[in-house]
């Protein structure tokens, strides 16, 4: 009876949990190098503002690669062009480490980001492999195995520094290099044991139009899909302006140390874990899956208010677990939505260009926060606070175009 009750909790393909395991280690490498980019900045002499810039560098590249990488992985399958983007990141990340001048790890930054779009593909391959009805179940699963590597990669993060150094590698180039090998066994993963998913395979062919970026600015006047590709947008802008505007906020305003800051990290991504491994599914099923992402969304817009309405430590680690909890459904969900109205065919492109609309916010968010920064450290806070809860109105706004729940799919 138990076994029956697990069987039907975790109903997915077999071949889920080989993906789930590769964006894992591929989320581990990625968040190793999170808490070191702002102090590895300071080292190359970058001032706050250049500092935030190397996340926009990444976060552009990967907007122009994004849509690409999800053509061709419709056009040649999904195995060998999540291969590649694994391979740009460990060969990106060897950059960095052995990096001596600043443009070499902004050059790190940008390849990085044009063959970082390997969760868009991983994303097609759920969508090829599952069923509409297990599509949020297996989208929230992934979400959550994503954001465990935001657990572990600070954590590795500080431990890799505390290894010998090598020739040339300082203590946190290191984990630059420890990230590379990572994203090595993850490509090396991916290559012997993954499957092709995709049904059927087209020539290569490779065309203006897969270049054609002007097509993502007007797939956001696309029927039904554009509003879901402009509130991706604008989530993730709201949620990278806070990201680069709280650490400072932790560091100078409420006093505390880097190490601390890794503690944080750690917290939010436990939090978002637990969330949506025993949460999103209990509340998709009952719940319209546009009315759970304003919910979100609006709950962590107040969060981002009370930040700086109670400025002690205490009280910000409280608020912390909130928004930790309920941080963890808005992409997921919108993720699951758009899935659950597109075809099949266009599952590739669609999620691609999705991502691309999010690496758009991430190019954005970094640089209007350090602007904001310069003026003020809690004024970040206050305006994405505020603006987060105008997004999560207009999430809510959208219920009558998405009736999306688990049992359903486009309505």
């Amino acid at each position: 009876m138990r076994n029956s009750k697990w069987q039907q909790q975790f109903d997915l393909p077999p071949l889920f949990w080989l993906i789930a395991l590769i964006a894992l280690i591929n989320s581990i490498s990625f968040t190793i190098i999170i808490p070191l980019l702002y102090p590895y900045a300071q080292q190359f002499g970058l001032n706050d503002l250049q500092a935030s810039l190397l996340t926009t560098a990444f976060a552009l590249s990967q907007f122009f690669g994004t849509p690409v990488l999800g053509k061709l992985s419709d056009r040649l399958g999904r195995k060998y062009i999540l291969v590649f983007s694994l391979a740009g990141t460990m060969i990106a990340n060897l950059l960095a480490s052995v990096a001596n001048v600043a443009w070499l790890l902004y050059a790190a930054r940008i390849l990085d980001g044009l063959t970082g779009g390997n969760t868009s593909v991983a994303s097609a391959v759920i969508s090829d492999i599952t069923t509409p009805s297990q599509r949020p179940k297996a989208f929230g699963i992934f979400g959550a195995i994503f954001r465990l590597g935001f657990v572990i990669g600070p954590v590795l993060s500080y431990l890799a520094q505390e290894l010998p150094t090598l020739p040339g590698i300082s203590p946190l180039g290191m984990s630059f290099l420890v990230s590379a090998a990572i994203a090595f066994f993850a490509a090396l993963l991916t290559l012997l044991f993954l499957p092709e998913t995709t049904a059927q395979q087209q020539d290569f062919s490779l065309k203006w139009d897969d270049f054609a970026f002007g097509k993502i600015a007007k797939s956001a006047t696309r029927p039904r899909l554009g509003s879901l590709f402009i509130l991706t947008f604008l989530t993730g802008s709201t949620f990278t302006i806070f990201t680069f505007a709280f650490q400072p906020f932790f560091l100078k305003v409420l006093n505390q140390t880097d190490q601390q800051l890794a503690i944080m990290f750690a917290l939010v991504g436990i939090l978002g874990f637990v969330s949506q491994i025993f949460a999103l599914e209990p509340l998709s099923k009952r719940f319209n899956l546009i009315n759970i992402i304003a919910v979100s969304l609006a709950l962590r817009g107040i969060t981002f208010l009370l930040m700086p309405s109670f400025p002690t430590y205490t009280a910000f680690v409280l608020i912390l677990i909130i928004f930790g909890l309920v941080n963890a459904f808005p992409m997921p969900l919108i993720d699951t939505t758009i899935s659950l109205n597109t075809n099949n065919q266009e599952q590739g492109e669609i999620l691609g260009i999705n991502s691309s609309f999010l690496s758009m916010a991430n190019a954005l968010g970094p640089v209007i926060s350090g602007l904001l920064v310069s003026i003020d450290y809690t004024t970040p806070l206050w305006i994405t606070g505020v603006l987060t809860i105008l997004v999560a109105v207009f999430a809510y706004s959208l219920k009558s175009q998405f009736k999306c729940s688990k049992s359903t799919t486009a309505i």
